[in-house]
């Protein structure tokens, strides 16, 4: 037990993460049978079994989950100490690792990184664009250090900094452009496309019209906005999405675009991070620079 190491807990973590050598191996950047002699090692200092060992994968023993989330609380520690360090300093210099939701990440982050680099030259940026789940999961495990998402998230453990809103635009086959546009009502009785379950977008959407998430659905539901939008410029129905997506989304789509009557259906667009993260000054700085961005892209689309 003794001979612990933090280089074999970050590579059993890495196998607990992904299941499978191969892939945790890439991830440690080591040879897949360097990995294995490592867990192996690792299983004899604990005089037990973490993982069942299959044909194509491996998933954790019963011990093996207790001691993952041991580890994890561990590897935290590790890095929120590094992580301590980095905060004495007056700007935030190194790895920041932002996690984005998808219906963000394609718009804003082109101008984004630009004024990060711009702003923070010693700024070593790594990014994951993911559903907000996953991102809140990622945060709380201590695999990203903040992440850009539809607010409000409502968690607890995370400071939450609203940075802007923007309204749903509705789009609509190119002929449909001279009729009225519906209002929430009437668009329920539209073929109404959105995105698969799992975005907060297609929640906001169908609170918008009133619909439950778990009523059954005959329409192909798309993974993506751009998906979404062909489908309605091939006429299949009707979508919402959000203004910042519109320049980039309908630049080649044959639709015609509306917009509500007042109240319009909007969403908040902010930053979370772990409230223990040392970081938080900084932080909330990069939150300004995200939310210039937000605005200068806001005012060319308009």
């Amino acid at each position: 037990m003794n001979n612990l190491t933090l280089k074999q807990m970050r590579y059993f973590e890495a196998l607990a993460r992904h299941g499978h050598f191969g892939r945790a191996a890439d991830v440690c950047a080591i040879s897949q049978p360097a990995l294995s002699m490592q867990i192996k090692d690792l299983e004899g200092s604990l005089g037990t079994a973490l993982f069942e060992r299959g044909a194509r994968s491996v998933r954790l023993t019963s011990f093996g989950m207790e001691f993952a989330r041991r580890v994890r609380d561990i590897l935290r520690g590790v890095d929120e100490l590094a992580d301590l360090a980095r905060a004495s300093q007056d700007r935030l210099v190194g790895r920041l690792r932002m996690g984005v939701i998808p219906t963000v990440a394609p718009y804003l982050l082109p101008s984004l990184i630009a004024d990060l680099s711009r702003n923070y030259p010693d700024l070593d940026l790594h990014l994951r664009e993911t559903m907000t789940q996953n991102l809140l999961n990622e945060i709380a495990e201590g695999r990203l250090d903040t992440a850009i998402v539809a607010l409000p998230v409502s968690e607890p453990s995370l400071s939450e900094v609203a940075l802007f809103s923007e309204t749903f635009i509705l789009v609509r086959p190119a002929s449909d452009a001279n009729k009225p546009v519906p209002n929430r009502e009437t668009l329920r009785e539209l073929r109404l496309l959105l995105l698969e379950e799992g975005h907060c977008f297609r929640d906001q959407a169908l609170s918008f019209c009133n619909l439950p998430s778990t009523q059954p659905r005959e329409l192909l539901d798309g993974s993506s906005l751009t998906t979404l939008v062909q489908m309605v410029s091939a006429g299949i129905g009707v979508t919402l999405i959000p203004q910042m997506a519109v320049p980039v989304e309908t630049r080649s789509a044959r639709v015609s675009l509306a917009r509500f009557a007042a109240p319009e259906p909007e969403r908040t667009i902010g930053m979370i991070w772990r409230k223990t993260s040392p970081f938080a000054l900084q932080l909330g700085q990069i939150a300004e620079v995200v939310r210039q961005s937000a605005e200068t892209l806001r005012a060319q689309s308009l």
